[in-house]
C-alpha cells in the first residue's frame, strides 16, 4: 500500500482517496496531487522561540497584548487554534480568531507553537 501525503491544508495525516483526488477527513480540503501547487518556501514565520509555524497550528500568547478598540487585552497563556499565516509588510503573519476579541493579526514575536 502507498503512502498518501498529509493534507496541505492542515497537515493532517489521515488522507484518503477518492476517485482521481485525496480527502482531508478533519478539515474537509480535496485536492489533486497531479496538479497541486507546489508548497511556497518563500514564507517563514516562527513563533518566539524558533518554532516554525504553519497553516492550522495552534500558539499561545506569550504576553499581554493590548487591542485597539477592545475593552480588555489578550491575556498571556491564551491559546488559538487554527492560525493561517499572510505575507505583510508591517510583521503581523499571524491571521487568526482570538477568543472573546475576533479576527486579528499578530506579529510572529508575540506567540509560542502549542
Amino acid at each position: 500500500m502507498q503512502q498518501l501525503p498529509p493534507c496541505p491544508q492542515c497537515g493532517s495525516p489521515y488522507t484518503y482517496e477518492d476517485g482521481d483526488l485525496l480527502v482531508c477527513p478533519e478539515c474537509a480540503h480535496e485536492w489533486n496531487p497531479e496538479t497541486a501547487p507546489a508548497q511556497e518556501e518563500g514564507l517563514v514565520v516562527k513563533d518566539a522561540h524558533g518554532n516554525v509555524l504553519k497553516d492550522g497550528d495552534a500558539v499561545t500568547v506569550i504576553k499581554d497584548l493590548k487591542v485597539k478598540g477592545a475593552s480588555s487585552p489578550i491575556k498571556a497563556g491564551t491559546k488559538i487554534k487554527n492560525i493561517r499565516l499572510v505575507e505583510s509588510n508591517d510583521g503581523h503573519n499571524i491571521d487568526c480568531k482570538v477568543p472573546g476579541i475576533g479576527a486579528i493579526k499578530l506579529k510572529q514575536e508575540f506567540v509560542k507553537k502549542a
